[in-house]
């Protein structure tokens, strides 16, 4: 989780620049922990490929973390959710929203 997390910092920190000013966060941590059930499960997991379950958590994470509040929301909460899996890996982490087609940004 510690790589979604560093891969979702930098897209966060990249986006913010771009947004504008007064937009509220309406993005909830239980709807980004849904998003990612089964991205957390692939992530500690042996070696495999991204299930359509996984890509498809990503691709709904992408659609409701848009604006820059909703995205340093869905931030702060991948990182207190990342503190209870140590065994995430990280390289996985960070390639794997290219796998699924995904873009944070």
């Amino acid at each position: 989780m510690k790589g979604l997390v560093i891969s979702v910092i930098v897209v966060v920190t990249m986006v913010q620049f771009m947004a504008e000013p007064g937009e509220t966060a309406v993005v909830s941590c239980d709807e980004v922990d849904e998003c990612l059930v089964y991205y957390v499960l692939y992530l500690t997991s042996k070696p495999g490929y991204a299930s359509a379950l996984c890509c498809g958590g990503l691709a709904k994470l992408e659609k409701i973390a848009v604006t820059t509040a909703q995205k340093q929301t869905a931030c702060s909460c991948i990182k207190q959710a990342a503190a209870g899996f140590p065994s995430i890996k990280e390289d996985v982490a960070s390639s794997n929203p290219n796998k699924c087609n995904v873009q944070f940004n």
